[in-house]
C-alpha cells in the first residue's frame, strides 16, 4: 500500500486531481449507459438490425457488467485498486472504439460486452480508491463531491447524448469516450497512490456460473428460446449451491437470511428492472412514434435526474427519520402514477403537457425510494459485511435491469424486423409499460409487507453496537 494511502487531504492539489480522475472515470460509465439508449433507433437504422438485436445493443453491455461488477471489486482489494481501474478504463476506451467503428450489429455487441467487462473494473475501484487515499476527516466530502458531481455528468448525458448524435450520428457517442480515458489515465497515474485490500481467494467458479447462466437466460428471454432459459435457469440453481458449499463465495448466502435484507432486494430487482425497461421504451416511442429528435427525447429524463439531485438528501433524511418502510412502499407507487401518465405519449405528443408531467412523477417516486432503500440494504447487512451487501444489491440491480430489457419487449409484442413501426411499438410501448407498472406495485407491496418497524437497523447477532 502507498505511503499516501489514507492521508491525502482534499484541500490539496493531489485531492482535487484525485477526485477528478474518479469522478471522469465513473462518468464515462455513467455516460455510456444513458446515451446509447438515445442512440438506438439512429443504430438500428444503419446497421439494419432486429427488435432483438437492438436489445442486444444494451443487454451485451449490461450482462457483463452485472456478471463481472462483484469480481472487478475483488481483483482491485487483491491487484491493486488503481492498476485495476487504469486497465478498466484502458479497455472501456479500446471497446469504445471498437463500437465506433463496429461495420455490423455482431461486431457492435461483442464490442458493448467489452465495454462491460471495462466497467466492471473500473465502477468499484473509483469509490474505494476514495475511501481509501483520503484521510478520515475528508472521506465524507470527497465521497458526497463524487456522488454529487457524478449526478451532474448523469444530468448533461441525455443532452450530450441527443446532440451527438443530432450532429454526428451514433458513432460519435463512442468517440467521445477516447480523450475523456487518456485524461482519466493521465492523471490516475500521476495523482492516485495505489492501494490493496485484505486479500483473498476470489470465486472465479461462481463468476463463470454466473456470466454464462446470464447470457443463456438473457438469450433465452430475447429470442423466446425455452431450450436457452432453461439452460439459464439450471446454471443459476448450479450457482445458488456452488454458493452455499464454496468456502469464499462470491455471494455470501447468509446475508439473505435477515428477512430485511430479502426484502429489500427484491424490491430492487422490481423497482430497477421497472426502470430499465421503460427508459428502455420511451426513448424509443419518442422517436419511433411521436417523432422527437435524439436530443428532446434526452429531455425527458433530465427532470427526474434533477429532481434526484436536489431530493436525495431530503429522502435519505427522511427514510433515517421514519425507517425506510413507508418511502419504499409509497415510492413505487408515486412512479408507478408517472408511467401511467407516460400512456399518454403517443403520436402527435406534446413534451410539454404529456411528456414532462409524466417525467416530473416518476421522478419524484424514484427519489423519494432510492435513498431509504440502501440504507435498508446496508443497515440489514452485519456491520463488517456492508462493503458486499451493497455489491450485491448494485449486482441485483444491474441483473434485474438485464433481464427486463430482454425479456418484456418480447412479451409486449415489439419483435422482428418491422418493430420500429408507430402501429406496431406503439400498442407495444403500452403493454410494456403495464408490466413495469405493475412490478413496481409489486415492489411498493413487498416493501408493506415484509420491512416491519419504524426504522431498520442491524441485529444483536451481528455484532453490531
Amino acid at each position: 500500500m502507498s505511503a499516501d494511502a489514507g492521508t491525502i487531504r482534499l484541500a490539496t492539489a493531489q485531492g482535487r486531481w484525485l477526485l477528478a480522475a474518479m469522478i471522469l472515470g465513473s462518468g464515462m460509465a455513467f455516460l455510456d449507459g444513458s446515451i446509447v439508449g438515445l442512440a438506438l433507433p439512429a443504430m438500428r437504422s444503419d446497421l439494419q438490425a432486429s427488435a432483438a438485436g437492438v436489445q442486444w445493443i444494451v443487454n451485451g453491455y449490461t450482462l457483463t457488467l452485472a456478471a463481472l461488477i462483484l469480481v472487478g471489486g475483488s481483483l482491485g482489494d487483491r491487484l491493486g485498486r488503481r492498476r485495476v481501474f487504469v486497465a478498466g478504463v484502458v479497455l472501456f476506451a479500446v471497446s469504445s472504439v471498437a463500437c465506433a467503428a463496429a461495420p455490423t450489429i455482431e461486431v457492435l455487441v461483442a464490442a458493448r460486452g467489452m465495454q462491460g467487462v471495462g466497467a466492471a473494473l473500473l465502477t468499484p475501484g473509483s469509490l474505494a480508491i476514495i475511501s481509501a487515499s483520503f484521510a478520515a476527516e475528508d472521506r465524507g466530502p470527497a465521497i458526497g463531491l463524487w456522488s454529487g458531481l457524478s449526478g451532474v455528468t448523469s444530468a448533461i448525458a441525455p443532452l450530450l447524448g441527443g446532440w451527438l448524435v443530432d450532429t454526428t450520428g451514433w458513432r460519435g457517442i463512442f468517440w467521445i469516450n477516447v480523450p475523456l480515458a487518456i485524461a482519466v489515465v493521465w492523471l490516475a497515474v500521476r495523482h492516485v497512490p495505489e492501494t490493496t485490500g485484505e486479500p483473498g481467494p476470489i470465486d472465479y467458479g461462481g463468476a463463470v456460473l454466473t456470466a454464462v447462466g446470464l447470457a443463456a437466460l438473457t438469450y433465452g428471454l430475447v429470442d423466446e428460446s425455452w431450450l436457452w432459459g432453461t439452460v439459464g435457469v439450471g446454471l443459476m440453481v448450479v450457482l445458488v449451491v456452488h454458493q452455499k458449499v464454496t468456502p469464499h463465495a462470491l455471494v455470501p448466502l447468509g446475508l439473505f437470511a435477515d428477512r430485511v435484507f430479502t426484502a429489500a432486494n427484491i424490491c430492487t430487482f422490481a423497482i430497477y428492472g421497472a426502470l430499465a425497461a421503460s427508459g428502455f421504451l420511451l426513448v424509443q416511442q419518442l422517436q419511433y412514434v411521436s417523432g422527437f429528435s435524439p436530443l428532446v427525447a434526452g429531455l425527458a429524463s433530465v427532470p427526474m435526474t434533477v429532481i434526484m439531485l436536489l431530493f436525495s438528501s431530503w429522502a435519505g433524511a427522511l427514510g433515517s427519520r421514519i425507517g425506510p418502510r413507508w418511502p419504499m412502499t409509497f415510492g413505487p407507487l408515486i412512479a408507478a402514477v408517472g408511467l401511467l401518465l407516460m400512456l399518454r405519449i403517443g403520436e402527435g405528443a406534446s413534451f410539454w403537457t404529456d411528456v414532462l408531467p409524466a417525467s416530473i412523477v416518476f421522478g419524484a417516486g424514484i427519489t423519494v425510494l432510492v435513498a431509504p432503500l440502501t440504507t435498508a440494504v446496508l443497515a440489514a447487512a452485519p456491520m463488517q459485511q456492508t462493503g458486499i451487501a451493497s455489491g450485491i444489491n448494485n449486482a441485483v440491480a444491474r441483473t434485474a435491469s438485464l433481464l427486463a430489457v430482454a425479456a418484456i419487449p418480447p412479451i409486449a409484442g415489439i419483435a422482428g424486423q418491422d418493430f420500429a413501426d408507430p402501429d406496431v411499438f406503439g400498442p407495444g410501448f403500452r403493454t410494456g409499460t403495464l408490466i413495469c407498472i405493475g412490478m413496481l406495485v409489486v415492489a411498493a407491496l413487498c416493501a408493506a409487507a415484509l420491512i416491519h418497524g419504524s426504522k431498520v437497523s442491524p441485529s444483536p447477532a451481528s455484532g453490531a453496537p
